[in-house]
């Protein structure tokens, strides 16, 4: 039996997957026909909004403007209030301090009242929703961070219920189920973001190719934060400053930020670099850009479960080849791009684009020589990524192995990156990590600052634990890759610093063996032994062939019989026998 303070004490690391793996188990339970994938938009958005209207409540128990009766709770408060004064006010304090603002009839605790008491109606789960969106307008610059946020949320889904009845029930059983998990850990802390990365980790797993499009594994997350986050010896006191100095923020940038947990692990990261937490005067400021609606509102959702409040987060809904950062162009020309501390990303592989001759007008692309292959994107996304960042930042970013050799306009592009002096390493990572592609993918880390022109190989893809479905990189994976980066040494048959001379030897491939000797030899082979056992097995088959010979010469069978039915000789029997 397991000690009581032992189970008292888990961590909330531990907390978090216990109570995943409940939230994955009522979520398997409740979806009946529906595909996981399509039913995660349902369960991560409930969670997200029971979130919300939790966070309102903490607000209006600690702003000190409700005065609460005997035998009232703060919902029972906000609807009194609301209902003596009106919401306008209501309206402006909420909107201006967390960006939304639910009205009491909407409250996640109402609506739990109404579904225990059986008193749901199928239009109030639609009114939360439209009350919703029509109150986040009211705050300008928080908007944006919550428009149309929920809009995933199909309620007429056929797929919840053939009848308006049953597709109530549905939702119904939902918002209970959701409302009887516990979210906080031994002490109160909230570990609900926690519990969300595990849940989109989840859904990713069981979603195919289709995961591709809205995650990144943890682990390799935490390589591409570990190194954009790494601060060198020989790095300038600006650089070392947006890392450690208090008072000053780090904007990371993700271009195809998918959820939004690879944004996320640079803060964790960052909090690492920081002693473990960041003071209390620096903050991290988010920017992404992602193409896909249903992908942009959960990494919206995400964040923000995260406790990132909206004024640290700047996420667009748009394709990032076709639609710069709007910083761009102004209305005379003039380029304005905002550049960033940090950028990571892990884009689509090898995806299609448009790559019109009108793009090399595009100050991203203008300086490489040539386009990016319309088939194949994968360099259109690295000019991007350095388009926008700082001179001190650092650049990380998941491609596949075909960019590091493949010609071409590919091969002009490489080229004029290196003779810039902006690749820092190249990264060789285990086959099977993601769960869209069980290809080999690479690494590719950038620096604009670089005082040095090598460029250091690693060859990380031996180096995991393998999985039945999916492989993946352990702590001390991950910690090698970051230290081998950190001391850029020579590592027998793992790492080798390559000077420009051997790039341009190579003729600017970049192709890992080509630098990194993972040869295993052979022991030497003894002739003489070999020669000594070829000549004890041909005495060892001649003495057996002796034997057998002896063997066959008693084989004399006590009757036979000839063709014409005569009786055989025993010569006549044995000498047919041998035959």
């Amino acid at each position: 039996m397991t000690d009581q303070n032992e189970s008292e004490h888990i961590s909330d690391e531990q907390r978090a997957k216990n109570l995943t793996s409940q939230l994955w188990a009522m979520a398997n339970a409740l979806r009946g026909k529906m595909d996981a994938s399509e039913f995660r938009d349902y369960i991560l958005g409930f969670i997200f909004y029971r979130y919300l209207s939790a966070k309102q409540e903490r607000f209006l128990k600690n702003s000190g403007l409700l005065t609460m009766k005997d035998g009232e709770d703060i919902n029972d408060a906000y609807a009194r209030d609301v209902e003596q004064e009106g919401l306008d006010e209501w309206h402006q304090a909420l909107s201006e301090e967390l960006g939304y603002a639910i009205d009491p009839e909407d409250t996640w605790a109402t609506l739990v009242r109404k579904v225990k008491d059986q008193q749901v109606r199928p239009e109030d789960f639609g009114n939360i929703f439209d009350h919703f969106k029509q109150n986040a307008q009211l705050n300008a610059d928080a908007s944006r961070d919550f428009r149309d946020v929920f809009d995933d949320i199909n309620l007429m889904n056929s797929s919840l219920g053939n009848s308006t009845a049953a597709r109530t029930k549905a939702l119904a059983d939902l918002v209970e189920r959701i409302d009887e998990v516990n979210f906080l850990d031994e002490s109160g802390h909230d570990i609900l973001g926690n519990v969300y990365e595990y849940l989109i980790a989840q859904f990713a797993g069981n979603s195919g190719k289709k995961a591709g499009e809205f995650y990144t594994p943890h682990e390799v997350s935490r390589v591409l934060a570990g190194l954009v986050t790494y601060v060198p010896e020989d790095s300038s006191d600006t650089e070392k400053t947006a890392v450690h100095a208090p008072g000053v923020d780090f904007d990371v940038y993700d271009p195809t930020c998918g959820s939004g947990s690879l944004l996320l692990t640079v803060q964790g990261e960052l909090r690492k670099a920081n002693n473990g937490e960041l003071p209390a005067d620096k903050h991290v400021h988010f920017y992404g850009q992602e193409l896909n609606r249903t992908t942009y509102n959960l990494a919206r959702m995400n964040l923000m479960m995260h406790d990132v409040d909206y004024q640290w987060m700047d996420l667009r809904n748009a394709d990032t080849l076709e639609q710069d950062w709007p910083d761009g162009i102004d209305s005379n020309g003039i380029d304005h791009p905002r550049s960033f501390d940090a950028v990571v990303a892990n884009p689509p592989y090898s995806q299609h684009w448009d790559n019109s001759e009108s793009k090399l007008k595009d100050p991203r692309f203008k300086d490489f020589g040539k386009l990016a292959p319309k088939s194949k994107a994968d360099y259109a996304f690295v000019e991007h990524c350095l388009y926008h960042l700082k001179p001190t930042g650092r650049m990380a970013i998941v491609l596949p192995h075909g960019v590091l050799f493949r010609g071409a306009a590919e091969g002009t592009i490489r080229r004029a990156i290196i003779d810039k002096n902006y690749l820092d390493a190249v990264i060789g990572m285990p086959s099977n990590l993601f769960y869209s592609t069980s290809i080999p993918t690479v690494v590719l880390v950038f620096r604009k600052d670089r005082t040095t022109n090598d460029i250091l190989f690693i060859d990380a893809s031996q180096n995991f634990e393998k999985g039945k479905n999916q492989n993946r990189l352990r702590d001390e994976d991950i910690q090698k890759i970051i230290d081998t980066y950190a001391a850029r040494k020579d590592v027998d048959k793992y790492a080798h610093v390559a000077s420009l001379d051997e790039i341009k030897e190579n003729d600017y491939n970049l192709n890992i063996p080509r630098y990194v000797d993972t040869f295993e030899e052979e022991e030497p082979i003894d002739l003489d032994e070999v020669n000594r056992e070829l000549e004890s097995n041909a005495k060892e088959m001649e003495r057996l062939e002796k034997e057998l010979q002896a063997m066959i010469d008693q084989l004399v069978p006590t009757s036979a019989m000839n063709d014409d039915g005569s009786e055989q000789s025993g010569k006549e029997a044995t000498s047919e026998a041998q035959e």
